[in-house]
Parts: C-alpha cells; structure tokens; sequence
C-alpha cells in the first residue's frame, strides 16, 4: 500500500542517508588504513578518488537508465549494489581489493540524483523545497552519524566494522524505497551510450593518474604530461561523441542553459573543496606533533569529533535553506554558502594550531557553508531544466561536483605530500588552494539567473 508524500520523502531520505553514513564513515579510518596495509597518504587517498571517479561515470548511465526503465526501479538496484561494495570492503586485505570495493560503493553516487528526479516527479510543488533540503541536508545528517561511529569502530575494533556496518542501512533503505516510493514513469527504452560511458571514464582517469604521480616522476616529466594531454584528447572526443548523438548520455548541450552551466561551474570548486577537507583534516588532527610539528596525535575517535559538529549542521541548514529557497529563491543561499564556505577555508588555512580553529573552519567550510551551496545548487538545477530532463541535469550537476572531488583530493594530497612528508605549510597551501577556487566562484553566483520562488 502506497503511502503519502511525508512517507515519500522520508524513504529517499533514509536511501540518501545509506549513501552519506557510508560515504564519510571511511574518511576518519584513512589514517588506520594506512598503517594497516602499509601504505601511504597518496595511496589511501585512491579510496576517495577511486569513489568519486566510479560515481562520476555511473551517476549519468544509472540516470539515464531511471529514465528508461523507472527510477524507483533504478534506486533499488543500486542500493543493492552499494550493499554488495560494503560487502567487499568488508573482507578486503589489500589496498587493491579495498580500492574495488569503493569503486562498486561509488554506484551509490546515483542515489541523489534519483532521488531528486523522484522528487520532482512524485511530490507536490508545494513540498518540493522540503524534500531537496531534507536529502541535501542527510549529508550532513549521515556524514555526522559516520565519523562519530567509524571513530568507535576502528579504536575499538577495525575498520572492516565500518563496512560490516555499510552493508545494513542500504538494505533497509530498499524495504522503505519499495514500499512508499511510487513507480516512476518509464520513457520507451533507447540504446544506452556505452561508448560515451567508456570515453568519459577515459578523459577522468589519465588526470587524476598524472596528479598522484606527478611527485615520483616530476610535474614535467615526459609520463605526466602524456597522462594530461591524453585526458584532454579524450575529453574533446567524448564532447563530440555526445554532440553527434541522438541519445546522448550526458546532453552537453544543457550546457547553453545558463542556469546548468553556471551552477555546474560552481559545483566544480564546491566538489573540490568538499572531498579535500575530508581528506585533509583527519590527516592534519591525527599528526603527532612530536614528530611532524603540528596536528593533535587525535585518535580515530577523536578525529571523528572535529568534523561532527560541521556534519551536524547539516540537520539545520539542509531545511533552512530549503526553506529560504521557497521564500527567496535559490540564488541568495548559493551565494551565502559559497561566500561562508570560503571564509571556512581561510580559517583551517591561517590558524590551525588549536583544536578550537580547526572546529570554527570545519564549522563554517563544512557545516554551514558547504549545505547551504549543496542545497541551492540542487533546487536551482531541478527548477531550471524542464521535468523530463530533471534527472538527466541533476546527474550531470554530480558528475560535475565528483570530477571537483575526485580531482581535489589528488591535488591536496600532492601539495601537502610535496616535501616527501605531510608538513604544516602544506596544509596550509591546500587549504588556500580550496579557497581561492571558491572565490573564484562568487561571480559565477552572481551571473545565476535569478528565479521567482515556487508558491507554496
């Protein structure tokens, strides 16, 4: 029997939830994983990257399978499949199988971008503004519930408990998803753009390779640029490819909608900044000081503390700025949190020596900021395409976010590993990095077009 709107809403929230928990759970164990499997910063830093890259290439393939096949369908396939990931990550003993494992959780990418399409196909428009603020605001939610309990399982157990753990949530997730979710309406099936799919993972990888090799082999060496200009040539290849076709998977020209193109911009510098400082602050608070002159020597527990109170946020500032959204429209949040995002960075870059700064930065980058943009950026793209098109440009908005992320969490590895070792001044050149990249994104808020708020 199929429930209300509120039963709706709350199932792709617990889906969206799944993906957060799981998502940010792994990011507070880095440091253990390290240790455990005898690796180093660059090589765990794979674990983000090889995460963000699959669900940068599966979000549009998933979405458009939603769109041909049902997207309530779709969504419960793919919480199937990140419950199987956690599975792997559970039993993985090596670096190489755990990077696989990621990669499959990657999938669960997809769930965000169904669940907005869903929303806009299911809910009334009244509701709408409450729902993307509600699944925008679970990351914090999720985020928050998984550092906090990743720090417990790995002091107290391992960190295979984290993913032992993954396996649950997703699978009641799918009970909820069936049960109050209704059918989506399915388009008459297409062939899907596998050569698309196949180009797009081809342009993403050789960059992220050429960045996390680029300290071993040198930034001019004859490896790294041919990995660059590989990525760039396949790039322009994947953009004529999808020009040429009529299916396409990716529609690149949503591209001269000058509400996709500038959120898409923006999303860019937000997805770079969002995965580097995950990556970054468990490193930098779990430095022993005695040794490398800064950080906290904070356990995994203690590490997890420094980003609860900014994933936390997120309860609040997912509906308040829903809720702005609906009486003001989306533009004045996006430019709020871009702005306070920024100012976040500034303070984790220039004063990270008390633990009290690094919980104001994290606080304000991660917790206001990043929230407050998340959410604007969602409601401005489902409210500036036409309703068929929904899941195909809330796909390309993640896609975008995650090449951002992918790309950030290799770029702040190299700079702070530059030296050989993790040094304080590279923390803060990471850290300034992220920031210029979001002030670079102010004007682009500004060149958003300004749109009438939905009637509530």
């Amino acid at each position: 029997m199929r429930r209300g709107s509120g039963a709706t809403i709350a199932s792709l929230t617990l889906a969206s939830l799944a993906y957060a928990v799981m998502q940010m759970m792994v990011v507070p164990a880095l440091p253990a994983i390290e240790r455990d499997l005898g690796t180093g910063p660059a090589g765990v830093s794979w674990l983000i990257s090889a995460f963000l890259l699959s669900t940068a290439v599966a979000t549009p393939v998933l979405g458009r399978l939603g769109d041909m096949y049902g997207k309530q369908r779709v969504l419960v396939v793919v919480l199937a499949v990140f419950a199987a990931g956690s599975a792997l990550g559970a039993l993985a003993t090596s670096l190489p199988t755990l990077i696989a494992a990621r990669a499959i959780q990657g999938l669960g990418g997809a769930i965000f971008p169904l669940a907005f399409a869903i929303s806009r196909d299911a809910l009334p428009t009244g509701r709408l503004p409450l729902a993307i603020g509600l699944l925008s605001g679970s990351f914090g939610v999720g985020g928050g519930v998984g550092v906090v309990v990743s720090g417990v399982i790995v002091d107290h157990l391992s960190w295979h408990g984290i993913f032992w753990l993954g396996i649950a949530m997703p699978l009641i997730a799918i009970a909820g998803v069936r049960l109050t979710v209704p059918p989506s309406p399915a388009r008459v099936p297409v062939q899907l753009d596998w050569v698309g799919a196949l180009l797009l993972g081809g342009w993403l990888l050789p960059p992220l390779l050429a960045v996390s090799r680029a300290q071993a082999w040198g930034w001019g060496s004859p490896g790294v640029v041919a990995l660059l200009a590989a990525g760039l040539l396949t790039l322009a290849a994947w953009v004529r490819w999808e020009l040429g076709r009529r299916e396409p998977l990716i529609d690149v020209r949503l591209l001269s909608n000058r509400v996709v193109w500038t959120v898409n911009a923006i999303a860019l510098a937000v997805g770079f900044m969002m995965y580097a400082t995950s990556y970054l602050v468990p490193q930098l608070v779990q430095a022993d000081p005695a040794t490398a002159g800064f950080g906290f020597d904070a356990s995994t527990t203690a590490a997890a503390m420094f980003l609860l109170p900014a994933m936390l946020a997120g309860l609040v500032c997912g509906p308040l700025s829903g809720l702005l959204s609906s009486r003001l429209g989306s533009k004045r949040p996006l430019l709020l949190g871009v702005a306070v995002t920024a100012v976040g960075q500034a303070v984790l870059a220039f004063a990270h020596d008390e633990p009290w700064q690094v919980h104001a930065g994290t606080l304000l980058a991660y917790g206001v900021g990043l929230t407050f943009a998340l959410t604007a950026m969602s409601s401005l793209i489902v409210g500036g395409v036409p309703q068929e098109q929904t899941g195909e440009a809330s796909g390309m908005n993640t896609m975008v976010r995650t090449v951002g992320g992918s790309i950030g969490s290799q770029v702040v590895t190299a700079i702070v590993i530059a030296g050989g070792a993790p040094t304080s001044r590279g923390f803060t050149l990471a850290f300034v990095v992220c920031g210029l990249l979001l002030l670079a994104a102010v004007p682009l808020c500004a060149a958003v077009p300004a749109r009438r708020p939905a009637p509530v």
